[in-house]
C-alpha cells in the first residue's frame, strides 16, 4: 500500500484513486492536480464527451479508465476492487439544477443510488480503501432565513436536486457512524472555472454571449444571491480533505467551501461583462427560474481552522482565467 504522508507532508506518488465524475468541470481539474501530484488515477466514466477539459487536454490518456454508470452497483465495485485504489472521490452525478427539476428520477438515480453504490463498495473494501470524499453542495441546506449556511446546520432540500443532495450528504454520513468508513464530505459554494460546456449556467453561458456580443441571458430575476468558488480552488479543497481523512477528528465531518462573498446573480453577469470588456451589453432578465433557492452562502470557517484550508484566488482572479481559458476554445472552436 501506497504512503500517502511522509515527513508530515502529503506525498501522493503511486497511491491509487478513483475519481467518479472526471469529465465533469471539477472532476477534469482534480485529475489534473492529482496527475501532476503523481497519483495513480482511475477515471470512472460513461459517456466519454470529446469536449470535456479531461480529453482535451490529453489527461485521459494518463489514466486508468473504467467504464460504466453509477447505477449498476457491479461496474462500481469492479473500479474500486480491481484497480486497488486507495482513495475515491465521488463527484459523478446529474448537476443541473433545472434538468433535476424537470426530470427528478435520472437525478434521484445518479445523485442517490449512485452515492450508496459507491460507498456501499468501498465499504466492502474498507481493508484497502482508506478514504472517501463526496463532493455534496451548499444546495443540500434548503432555504433558511439564517445564513451563512454553517456544517451544524440541518439538510432540508426541497427541490429535486437539492433533495438528491441532502440524501447523498445523510448516506455518507451513515456509512461513517454504522462501519466506520473514512468518508467526509464537500459542501462548495458555486463552482466555475474553464471546460464547463454546460451554456444553460450562469457563468460560462454569461461569458460566451459577452465573446460573441450577445446580451447574456439571467433566468432568474437577478436579485438571487450566491457564493462562488474557482475550480482550482474547489479540486484544492477536496484533496485538502482527502489528505486530513485519516485524523479523527475529520473522518464523518461535512466542510463548507467557498469566498465568504455573496453576490448577486445580476452582479456577477456584470463582472463578466466588465471583465470582458463588453459594459455595453444588457442582460436579458427572463425571470423564469424554477426550483431553485432564492438566496445562499457558506461560512468556510470550520476549513480554516481544522484544514488550515483557504483560497487561493479571488473571484476577479478566478474569473479572469476562466474568461481567458473560453476565449481560446471559443476560438478554436470556430477556425
Amino acid at each position: 500500500m501506497a504512503s500517502m504522508v511522509m515527513n508530515g507532508q502529503a506525498n501522493w506518488a503511486d497511491v491509487g484513486v478513483l475519481v467518479t465524475g472526471p469529465t465533469g468541470v471539477v472532476g477534469s481539474w482534480l485529475c489534473k492536480a492529482l496527475l501532476a501530484s503523481g497519483a495513480r488515477v482511475v477515471t470512472f466514466i460513461r459517456d466519454a464527451d470529446p469536449q470535456s477539459e479531461l480529453l482535451r487536454s490529453g489527461d485521459l490518456s494518463k489514466t486508468t479508465v473504467a467504464h460504466g454508470s453509477l447505477e449498476d452497483f457491479a461496474a462500481v465495485e469492479r473500479a474500486v476492487n480491481e484497480h486497488e485504489v486507495e482513495f475515491v472521490f465521488h463527484l459523478g452525478a446529474q448537476a443541473i439544477v433545472e434538468t433535476a427539476f424537470r426530470s427528478p428520477l435520472p437525478t434521484f438515480e445518479a445523485n442517490i443510488r449512485g452515492t450508496y453504490h459507491v460507498l456501499e463498495a468501498c465499504h466492502r473494501h474498507a481493508d484497502r480503501v482508506r478514504g472517501v470524499v463526496i463532493a455534496s453542495s451548499d444546495k443540500a441546506y434548503g432555504e433558511k432565513d439564517e445564513l451563512p449556511y454553517t456544517e451544524d446546520m440541518s439538510l432540508e432540500g426541497r427541490f429535486p436536486y437539492e433533495v438528491s443532495k441532502s440524501c447523498a450528504d445523510l448516506i455518507a454520513q451513515s456509512y461513517f457512524y454504522s462501519y466506520g468508513l473514512k468518508v467526509a464530505i464537500a459542501r462548495c459554494g458555486n463552482i466555475f472555472g474553464g471546460g464547463d460546456l454546460n451554456w444553460n449556467r450562469l457563468v460560462p453561458g454569461t461569458i460566451k454571449s459577452a465573446l460573441e456580443g450577445a446580451a447574456p441571458v439571467i433566468r432568474s430575476d437577478g436579485s438571487y444571491l450566491r457564493d462562488y468558488i474557482y475550480v482550482k480552488d474547489a479540486a484544492d479543497a477536496y484533496i485538502s480533505l482527502a489528505e486530513s481523512l485519516e485524523r479523527d477528528d475529520i473522518a464523518g465531518q461535512a466542510f463548507n467551501f467557498g469566498y465568504e462573498v455573496p453576490v448577486s446573480v445580476v452582479d456577477i453577469v456584470s463582472e463578466i461583462l466588465h471583465l470582458t470588456g463588453r459594459d455595453d451589453l444588457k442582460p436579458d432578465i427572463r425571470n423564469t427560474a424554477h426550483g431553485e433557492i432564492k438566496s445562499q452562502y457558506l461560512s468556510s470557517s470550520k476549513a480554516s481552522t481544522m484544514l488550515q484550508w483557504s483560497p487561493s484566488y479571488e473571484r476577479e482572479k478566478g474569473l479572469r482565467e476562466t474568461i481567458d481559458w473560453y476565449r481560446q476554445y471559443l476560438q478554436g472552436s470556430a477556425s
